[in-house]
């Protein structure tokens, strides 16, 4: 005899490469207001949801959301990333954040703008992208 097979049905809500899409309806963590830094280069797109001691509350970023190579770094990409962070954001109550900006990638406006669409206030945006003064010491000329 062998083992009896069980077949189960595929749910409705599943997407079409069978990942489900699962956002939680009550979050553990609540709060009110937030920090969220932006960190943008030319290769990804970070977002980083904190509040506002700086400890973690949420994030994600264009590589955790499957775009791969010259794809992470393209302002469509910061964009669903900016929304993602915004969904996870409304599940634990965040009302209005203050943005800090970091790198010179192209995703630094379209994070921004993911995350107003879904409906959350800014109260300050600041950038801190870090700038160098002076540089590294030059290298010494070459003797031949």
């Amino acid at each position: 005899m062998g083992k009896k097979r069980i077949i189960t049905k595929e749910e409705e809500g599943s997407s079409e490469d069978g990942k489900k899409e699962t956002i939680p309806s009550v979050s553990k963590k609540h709060a009110d207001v937030g920090r969220l830094n932006v960190e943008s280069t030319y290769n990804n797109t970070k977002v980083l949801l904190a509040d506002m001691k700086g400890n973690a509350l949420c994030w994600s970023s264009s590589g955790s959301l499957g775009f791969k190579g010259a794809k992470k770094g393209t302002p469509f990409a910061a964009t669903k990333v900016g929304e993602t962070v915004a969904i996870k954001a409304q599940v634990i109550g965040i009302k209005e954040v203050a943005v800090v900006v970091k790198g010179v990638g192209s995703g630094r406006e379209a994070a921004i703008r993911g995350f107003i669409s879904k409906g959350i206030n800014l109260t300050s945006i600041k950038d801190a992208t870090p700038v160098p003064h002076n540089g590294p010491k030059p290298k010494k000329p070459r003797r031949v």
